[in-house]
């Protein structure tokens, strides 16, 4: 049962705090995980060795499947005006900062005037490419991508680093819009909701959903050194967070017993 942070003591600075999210609509789950993708290409496109631009393709091409199974861009586009609206009731709140808030929501217009530009084809040339098609073709097979397998791929890893860089930025940039968007409606979640104090008795915290509200992301966060993370089971109208202590990559977690404070924030 939900209870309240009635007694509590005062929250953990957010330095010690390991955060845990849980998307609770199918488009922030999609979202996240263009989000994971997207770091992880732009990542490893500033590795000089052939190992790090092959997960740089691998993490474009991952976005590129997500993009394959619905409508992203229109999701996003969508996401983006809702922000704008909800934040622009706030230009009228006494003590709001306009300045800071303005500049939000004029960042909100770029970002959607720019994927808006790109068209629902944005990322047509990286579908039409017979090289990287060729290499997703081969990427589900473990040890697929070989140098035997596509020996033209293989010539690519061994172009000098400059020439693979900035082959991926050219096809990071076909994503670029679309990836930026994701980030920012992602950002403005995270930073519009502030975390409560709860507590959890034995482990378990269930919460009920207002259903008059759109939730989109509960976030979690558990003091660092306690060893203790969370495990999500989402509905439509609540959701239950079992907490569990690590004891290892040998054992399976243990449900923490007794009471557990840790912060909430719901978006």
């Amino acid at each position: 049962m939900a209870t309240n942070a009635k007694d509590l003591p005062e929250p953990i600075p957010q330095g010690e705090l390991l955060t845990f999210e849980q998307p609770l609509s199918e488009r922030i789950r999609t979202f996240l995980r263009i989000e994971l993708l997207y770091r992880q290409a732009l990542f490893h496109t500033n590795s000089e060795t052939d190992l790090g631009s092959r997960e740089a393709v691998n993490s474009l091409l991952g976005i590129l499947s997500i993009l394959a199974h619905g409508d992203v861009r229109a999701e996003a586009l969508k996401e983006l005006d809702r922000l704008d609206l909800m934040l622009g009731r706030f230009r009228q709140t006494p003590g709001v900062d306009t300045e800071r808030l303005n500049e939000i929501i004029d960042g909100i217009a770029k970002l959607a005037g720019e994927l808006s530009a790109y068209g629902p084809n944005l990322v047509g040339p990286l579908k039409e490419s017979e090289f990287l098609n060729a290499i997703k073709h081969r990427a589900w097979i473990p040890g697929g991508t070989c140098g035997f397998d596509l020996p033209d791929y293989g010539y690519w890893l061994n172009l000098p680093y400059n020439e693979r860089a900035e082959q991926l930025a050219e096809w990071t940039d076909f994503l670029r819009p679309l990836c930026d968007a994701v980030n920012k409606v992602l950002g403005l979640l995270r930073d519009t909701s502030d975390p409560v104090e709860c507590v959890a008795n034995d482990g378990l915290y269930n919460h009920k959903l207002d259903r008059k509200i759109q939730h989109n992301l509960v976030r979690v966060m558990v003091p660092t050194v306690t060893g203790i993370f969370p495990e999500f089971s989402a509905g439509n109208h609540q959701f239950t967070i079992r907490f569990v202590e690590w004891q290892g990559v040998n054992s399976r977690p243990q449900q923490v017993s007794g009471e557990l404070k840790f912060q909430l924030a719901l978006s």
